[in-house]
């Protein structure tokens, strides 16, 4: 593990700078980067210095398809507002799971909604196009079990392309985590339709009990493989164009959980039974990917715990800093004794150092500059949680 002598200077806007916007790279890796008013963001823009200054939890393309979601969700509550607010339930469902597996290095809240607002506006919105197209030319059937499963899961992973773009995925779990975020938001839109449907159909009740409580990791599993796969592409700084595998798994499973479903209706009365070898064959897919998750989670515990002595060295953490984020269940425990209006400053110091400890095992020769970066989001988390400490 290569740690330098040396870091480089971390520039810092000065003056009348100090307001957040869209500023010159300092480390001249994009031509403007994002201030958020207190560090360097890893929000880089490629466009004009004049352009649009948005949030970090929002972005272009998600505010564009987000005006067409909200007339749409907005017109949909007026006519099903039972529907829209069941379709929020999967919600309380999949929302600790994902925290769960997002503690060890958990993503900046702005950038989680981001993710799930891309799934709920651009997944949804062009998806639902799109298989309407296909519906009407070439049959429902075609639409379920091809075209859904390829335009969902391509707008679903251009998600986390789009996190991998904002240097948001650091390793394997950044990818699973955005893609569990990013497939939760599509779920939700998704089942605003099917529930407004179920109702008219009088079919509400057994819809809601099938998709949102024995389903509603469905959509965050199918788009987790693509996750995994350019996951492991930043973590060996390979091309992304190498992580298609998780696209065929993502759209694979897909398509086979649409087509049992195609299947089961197009059988009958003979077809509870497909769906129930469906409904098993895919909870067995589930515990297998949790059991999966849970075992990347221990190795990023394992490796945090290992690295943390020599991020000490590395970056001048005191004994009393070493004490508190040396340990991961250590990180649990500080965190439920100090008070909650530490927490915030707490919870960005320990994403600084597990961000660094990640930046450290990249395969190749990671950019100085975010290291830079990090280290600069390290300083100024150590400075609050010092400040509210006093």
């Amino acid at each position: 593990m290569n740690l330098p002598d040396e870091l480089p200077d971390v520039p810092q806007p000065t003056g009348e700078q100090l307001a957040s916007g869209w500023y010159a790279d300092p480390w001249g890796t994009s031509p403007w980067r994002w201030w958020n008013g207190r560090a360097w963001t890893g929000h880089t823009y490629e466009g004009a210095e004049h352009s649009p200054r948005l949030p970090a939890w929002l972005s272009p393309l998600v505010l564009g398809f987000g005006v067409l979601s909200v007339i749409s969700a907005v017109i949909l509550s007026f006519v099903a507002p039972i529907a829209v607010a069941l379709g929020f339930v999967p919600l309380l469902i999949v929302y600790p799971a994902l925290r769960w597996i997002d503690r060890v290095e958990p993503e900046p809240r702005a950038s989680r909604i981001h993710a799930l607002l891309w799934g709920a506006t651009i997944s949804a919105f062009v998806s639902g196009v799109v298989n309407s197209i296909v519906g009407l030319a070439a049959g429902t059937t075609v639409a379920a079990v091809v075209s859904a499963p390829l335009i969902e899961e391509l707008t679903k992973g251009l998600g986390i392309v789009w996190a991998v773009r904002r240097r948001e995925v650091d390793g394997v779990m950044d990818g699973v985590v955005y893609a569990g975020w990013i497939g939760l938001g599509f779920a939700i839109v998704e089942d605003f339709q099917y529930f407004a449907i179920a109702q008219d159909e009088d079919v509400l009740v057994a819809t809601v009990v099938i998709r949102a409580l024995l389903t509603p990791f469905l959509h965050p599993l199918f788009t987790a493989f693509a996750g995994l796969a350019i996951g492991r592409a930043v973590l060996g700084q390979k091309p992304l164009w190498t992580a298609w595998w998780g696209f065929v798994l993502a759209a694979g499973t897909h398509a086979a959980w649409n087509g049992s479903l195609s299947a089961a209706e197009a059988i009958g009365d003979g077809g509870g039974l497909l769906i129930l070898v469906s409904f098993g064959g895919f909870f067995l897919l589930f515990v297998g990917t949790v059991l999966w998750a849970r075992s990347l989670r221990m190795a990023e515990e394992r490796h945090y715990n290992q690295i943390v002595p020599l991020l000490a060295r590395r970056y001048g953490l005191a004994e009393h800093e070493i004490d508190r984020f040396g340990d991961w269940h250590a990180v649990l425990r500080e965190r439920r004794r100090i008070d909650r209006s530490h927490r915030a400053a707490y919870d960005a110091m320990h994403e600084a150092l597990a961000r660094l400890a990640l930046f450290h095992v990249r395969v190749g020769h990671p950019d100085p500059a975010d290291e830079s970066r990090l280290l600069q989001q390290l300083q100024v988390a150590r400075a609050e949680l010092a400040e509210r400490a006093t």
